[in-house]
């Protein structure tokens, strides 16, 4: 798209179905290489993924002419399809449905990647639904309980 400038940057994060501790130390990162390519192959940017055991944590650059929902689709179909055919898990993976994104400036990034890159030490003093919903409120977004995440 000739003659178009834009800076978008999305705080992507969505977790593992029923939000089980499927993800592995041993093959994390395998699966964050593998995420980074599907995003690059799509011509977006990721900035930073990390997560933890149940959900992960994407900063994405975002162009204007792809569909965050489609590049979440696909991120999430595609790695997947990864983690079933090198059996890092027993049984069948998944992912939960939909996701949470939220949109930061560019003087913001930094306080985010932090906060991305942090997500252990985040965790050790407030839940995933905490941090969830704290994320929504602040954002103000409104939500029904019902479609949040399932939070074992």
């Amino acid at each position: 798209m000739a003659n178009t400038f834009t800076q978008i940057y999305l705080h992507v994060i969505f977790s593992v179905k029923l939000r089980e501790h499927l993800i592995g130390n041993d093959w994390k990162d395998e699966l964050y290489k593998y995420i980074n390519g599907i995003i690059q192959n799509k011509n977006q940017k990721l900035l930073i993924i990390n997560g933890m055991p149940d959900h992960l944590h994407l900063l994405i650059g975002l162009k204007p002419d792809k569909a965050l929902s489609d590049l979440v689709r696909d991120i999430k179909n595609n790695s997947t399809n990864l983690i079933n055919e090198k059996r890092f898990v027993q049984g069948k993976f998944s992912w939960q449905e939909g996701f949470g994104a939220f949109s930061y400036s560019h003087s913001q990034l930094d306080t985010v990647i932090n906060y991305i890159k942090n997500q252990e030490l985040h965790h050790k003093k407030k839940s995933f639904r905490e941090e969830y919903i704290e994320l929504l409120n602040k954002f103000k977004i409104e939500f029904n309980e019902k479609y949040l995440p399932v939070f074992l």
